[in-house]
C-alpha cells in the first residue's frame, strides 16, 4: 500500500514550527507493514487542495495533518469536503464534547468553534481527548472516474495527534494492513568508524543480496547501519554482522552510547564523574539526561580556567607551565584529581581547543586530549583532532570520551 502524509500549516514553512510527523508516522506505521512512500507540506490555503489532488493519483492511504481548528486558515475539513463531493453537516455528539471541554476549563462558546462540528457526509469521527477538533475518516471511494484514497483528517499539534492516531486510527488501518508481511528492522549503533567504512566491511556484501534492504544514517563520530527484512532472516545474519563490527558496535536497540554506559555502570555498581573543560559540561549534560544516571555519577566538575584545575583538581601548576594546559599529561592529572575527589572508580577528563581561535602550529583547534582514571590502574590520556566548528567540537569530544570509557568497561 501507498501512504503519503500530507502536513497543511504556514508555520511549518516559514520555521517557526520543527516538522516531526514524517518520523512519527513511521515509527507507528512500520510495525503494520506499511512504509511513508513520500511527504508533502504545503501553507495554508490553496495549496492544500492542489496536494490533495495530486496525492489522489498516487496513494492508497493518505495522512493529512493540520487545519482543522476553528480559525480562517483551518480549511482542511471543508476541502477535503469539496474534492469528494460531500456536505458539512454539525454533528452533536461532536459539539456535547467540544462544550463540554469548555465548560470544565471556564471558557466561552464562540460561535467560529462551531465549524469544528462540521462532519462530511460519510466520515467517521475520530475522538480528541486533548482538544476540540475532532479528527476524521474518510473511506476510500472506488469509483474509477474519482477514486479517492483512503484519508485520515488529524490534528497538528503532536499531544493531539499522537494518542488520536494511536486509539482510532492505528485500528483501522491494522484492517487495511491484513494480508501484508511486516519486515522488520534492525539498527546497529557504531562508534568510532564511517559510514563508507561501515559499507566496505559489511553493507556492500549485504546489499548484493535481494533480500536485505540496507541503510545508513551518519552522525558525528556515530553511524547507524540500518538492516531490514525478515525476522528470522535477520536472526540468522546478526552473528555475522556482530562479528564484522567487533568493538565499533555499541548497541543493537537504537541505544545511546551515554545510555549504554550508565546502564552498564548500573549493572556492574561502578561509579563514574568527569572533570571538563573545553566541552564546558556536555559530557556531564549527556550523562545525565540517561534515567539512572544518579546511581552511578557521583559529582562533575567544569573547569575551564587554570587555577580552577589547580585549586579544584589538585592539577600542579608546574604541570600546566611546563607541558599547558591542553597536554596529555593535564588530561590525566584531571582525570585522576577528579577520580580522587569524587572518591568515583572510573573519571573522564577532556582539555582542548574549541576555537576558532587560540590554536598554534603545535596545537591547532579541534586538538583535545581525553583522560581516563580507574581506581585500579593508573590514568591514560589519549589524543584526538576534530577540527570543525565548537559545536561539532564538542559532541566529536564528547563522544570519542564516552567510547574511550565503553572499551574499558568491556575490556
Amino acid at each position: 500500500m501507498i501512504v503519503e502524509v500530507l502536513n497543511t500549516g504556514s508555520e511549518l514553512l516559514l520555521g517557526e514550527v520543527v516538522n516531526t510527523h514524517a518520523a512519527w508516522f513511521g515509527k507507528m506505521l512500520f510495525p503494520l507493514g506499511l512504509r511513508i512512500s513520500r511527504q508533502t507540506t504545503v501553507p495554508d490555503g490553496s495549496p492544500i487542495r492542489d496536494a490533495f489532488l495530486e496525492a489522489f493519483s498516487r496513494a492508497d492511504v493518505l495522512l493529512v495533518t493540520g487545519g482543522l481548528g476553528p480559525t480562517t486558515d483551518d480549511v482542511t475539513r471543508e476541502i477535503a469536503a469539496e474534492l469528494l463531493a460531500r456536505r458539512l453537516l454539525p454533528n452533536e455528539a461532536v459539539r456535547a464534547k467540544i462544550e463540554a471541554r469548555l465548560a470544565a476549563r471556564g471558557i466561552p462558546l464562540r460561535e467560529r468553534m462551531l465549524r469544528q462540528t462540521m462532519v462530511p457526509e460519510g466520515a467517521v469521527v475520530l475522538e480528541n481527548r486533548n482538544g476540540t477538533a475532532p479528527g476524521l475518516y474518510l473511506p476510500a471511494t472506488e469509483s474509477p472516474a474519482t477514486a479517492t484514497p483512503h484519508i485520515f483528517l488529524l490534528p497538528g499539534p503532536p499531544r493531539e495527534l499522537h494518542p488520536m492516531f494511536q486509539e482510532s486510527a492505528v485500528p483501522i488501518l491494522k484492517t487495511l494492513a491484513q494480508g501484508l508481511s511486516a519486515q522488520d528492522c534492525r539498527v546497529y549503533r557504531v562508534v568510532g568508524m564511517g559510514e563508507s567504512e561501515v559499507e566496505e566491511l559489511i553493507g556492500l556484501e549485504l546489499s548484493k543480496d535481494p533480500r536485505w534492504e540496507i541503510g545508513y544514517c551518519a552522525r558525528p563520530n556515530e553511524v547507524d547501519f540500518r538492516v531490514v527484512g525478515k525476522t528470522a532472516d535477520l536472526d540468522a545474519l546478526e552473528p555475522r554482522i556482530r562479528e564484522v563490527l567487533g568493538k565499533f558496535l555499541v548497541t543493537t536497540t537504537g541505544e545511546s552510547l551515554e545510555a549504554w554506559v550508565v546502564n552498564h555502570l548500573i549493572e556492574t555498581g561502578a561509579t563514574l564523574t568527569a572533570a571538563e573543560s573545553c566541552t564546558g559540561g556536555l559530557l556531564l549534560h549527556r550523562l545525565t539526561n540517561v534515567p539512572g544516571a544518579s546511581r552511578v555519577l557521583r559529582e562533575g566538575f567544569v573547569t575551564y580556567a587554570n587555577e580552577v584545575k589547580v585549586a579544584t583538581l589538585g592539577v600542579d601548576a608546574d604541570l600546566i607551565a611546563t607541558e599547558g594546559a591542553v597536554s596529555a599529561a593535564v588530561a590525566r592529572a584531571m582525570a585522576a584529581g577528579a577520580r580522587k575527589k569524587a572518591d568515583a572508580d572510573f573519571a573522564l577528563s577532556l582539555t582542548g581547543i574549541a576555537g576558532p581561535d587560540g590554536g598554534s602550529a603545535e596545537k591547532p583547534v579541534g586538538l583535545v586530549f581525553i583522560g581516563l582514571a580507574t581506581r585500579h590502574s593508573e590514568p591514560v590520556a589519549r589524543e584526538f583532532r576534530f577540527p570543525s566548528d565548537r559545536e561539532t567540537f564538542k559532541q566529536l569530544a564528547t563522544q570519542a570520551a564516552l567510547d574511550m570509557l565503553r572499551r574499558e568497561l568491556l575490556r
